[in-house]
């Protein structure tokens, strides 16, 4: 009896070392499939980008041609029609003009405004 502890042991380490190396060897197996289904699903993406047509450049639309200010009518207020008022009103408050030659010469200022 005492010889068969030995092989029992011998036999029961060999089956363990044999079931440890085949697990490796299957799942290297399993690891190299999955490898080569990974590098030929980049091969194929690769390939579809290569034929695959250019996306569309989008621009934006040009903006509107810069307008010219528009004439002021002859009427409107300008700062230069501003300016003489202010300096007509100042010379009214000083008594330099009279409250008639003041309205005369707004209405001259002002034209048809």
């Amino acid at each position: 009896m005492l010889r068969r502890r030995p092989l029992l042991r011998a036999a029961a380490v060999g089956g363990v070392a044999y079931s440890a190396g085949h697990h490796m060897a299957t799942k290297s197996a399993q690891q190299q499939n999955t490898d080569a289904q990974q590098s030929a699903q980049i091969e194929d993406l690769q390939q579809q980008q290569a034929t695959a047509p250019a996306p569309p450049v989008y621009q934006q639309p040009a903006p509107p041609p810069p307008q010219a200010a528009a004439p002021a009518p002859s009427g409107a207020m300008t700062d230069d029609k501003l300016a003489q008022l202010k300096q007509l009103g100042e010379l009214r408050e000083s008594g330099v003009l009279t409250d008639a030659e003041f309205e005369a010469t707004k209405l001259k200022i002002l034209g048809s405004f």
